[in-house]
């Protein structure tokens, strides 16, 4: 058993390219990516494209945003998933391709099951919009009634702060487990962190790789100064969007 899970890509072009290389230099086939394709970045079109080729993708709030109307976004989030509309709606210069793209992204479910493997963007209580941060293990009603759903192992993404969280309430680090994790008997929920947007303080793509019952967690780093000149190329992108990338927040 090897694959890759991925998340939170946001239309970050040059992270996702150095990610999927690393991948493959490990000899993995098998990708799952855990939503959010697009927002925030300036290539929704390619990332999308990429995604596609997965072996499996589940939906992100951002995906959805891009479908419907965006809820619960910030000014700039909003702004920049409406400009992702507009380029996704653009048939120029491949109607064809135009149309793939937008049934993809209206095929993808909410979560998806992998023998004792969920994967949600969220959580898998509301595997769209629940957050569940490092924070919540001092939150242990709003822990307990989670884990209640998880049958073994769940990875999700939407916070980009990579980590375990144990049965036994801990939020386990990378740094502080030697960025591998071996999965037991007992449940846990797996932040695999940002692809496109990392918000641990590490401006390096975050992944996991897995291989039996070890869990790995990845930093590529990636030319991010060249998405950050795309973002602040495009008008309806807000700049901060761009220096975020730089500090990882």
């Amino acid at each position: 058993m090897k694959f890759a899970v991925v998340s939170d890509i946001h239309a970050n072009l040059e992270a996702l390219e150095a990610v999927l290389e690393d991948i493959q230099s490990q000899g993995i086939s098998d990708i799952y990516c855990l939503g959010d394709i697009v927002g925030y970045g300036p290539n929704p079109r390619e990332c999308v494209d990429y995604a596609m080729k997965f072996t499996a993708c589940v939906l992100g709030n951002h995906d959805q945003g891009a479908l419907f109307d965006p809820e619960g976004f910030s000014s700039g989030a909003e702004r920049a998933i409406f400009w992702t509309r507009e380029q996704l709606e653009n048939p120029s210069p491949d109607p064809e391709a135009t149309r793939r793209r937008w049934n993809f992204l209206c095929e993808l479910p909410r979560q998806y099951q992998r023998g004792d493997f969920q994967l949600v963007h969220g959580s898998p209580r509301n595997p769209l919009n629940e957050y569940i941060f490092p924070e919540d293990i001092y939150n242990p009603r709003k822990l307990g009634r989670v884990f209640s759903l998880v049958a073994r192992t769940c990875f999700q993404g939407h916070t980009h702060v990579p980590g375990v969280f144990a049965e036994d309430g801990r939020f386990l680090y990378p740094s502080e487990i030697g960025n591998r994790y071996q999965m037991t008997s007992g449940k846990a929920m797996i932040n695999v962190g940002s692809v496109g947007q990392p918000r641990d303080g590490n401006s390096q793509a975050s992944y996991v790789a897995v291989t039996d019952q070890v869990v790995e967690f990845r930093r590529v780093r990636y030319p991010v100064e060249r998405t950050i000149e795309k973002i602040y190329a495009v008008a309806e992108l807000d700049n901060f969007l761009g220096d975020r990338l730089r500090e990882g927040r």
